[in-house]
């Protein structure tokens, strides 16, 4: 058995409205379109995923995102080459989104260029390009170690 990818990634939004209105423009601007707008979920589609936000319990309302506690450490859409990338940067930029690194090359995979933010509740989000099929080539080799640089 091999999966085909990932079909979704929820988040919980500690300030559904805040992060709703970030995904309204972000989402789109990737590519994704709204298949889900209610007053719980906020829901897109494309690329072969999916991205949805949903409202938090009352008593988490207003909870913050923390980077290194158990459950989601980021997410990260690929883009199809480095334009795309400098693209989403200027983007990010042009709507005030917190960017926590400009584009740049990594040594997680040959050729790995990427920019990283956060969305209104701190969630680190990220868009890369790697040239190929980069790791998913070699899915086995060398992802251990670099992938707890991240």
């Amino acid at each position: 058995m091999e999966v085909n990818g990932v079909a979704h990634t929820f988040i919980t939004a500690g300030d559904f409205e805040a992060s709703v209105a970030f995904y309204r423009r972000l989402l789109p601007f990737l590519g994704l379109r709204e298949v889900a707008d209610s007053a719980e979920t906020y829901y897109c589609v494309g690329g072969r995923t999916g991205f949805g936000i949903r409202r938090p319990d009352p008593q988490h309302a207003g909870a913050r995102f923390e980077q290194y506690r158990v459950g989601l450490h980021h997410h990260c859409w690929r883009a199809r080459s480095r334009e795309d990338v400098d693209e989403v940067h200027a983007f990010l930029r042009s709507i005030g989104a917190k960017i926590v690194h400009t584009p740049e090359d990594g040594p997680w995979a040959p050729g790995y260029y990427s920019v990283l933010f956060e969305d209104p509740d701190g969630v680190r989000l990220e868009v890369n390009f790697v040239p190929g099929r980069g790791l998913f080539d070699t899915a086995t080799q060398r992802v251990g170690a670099t992938l707890d640089e991240r």
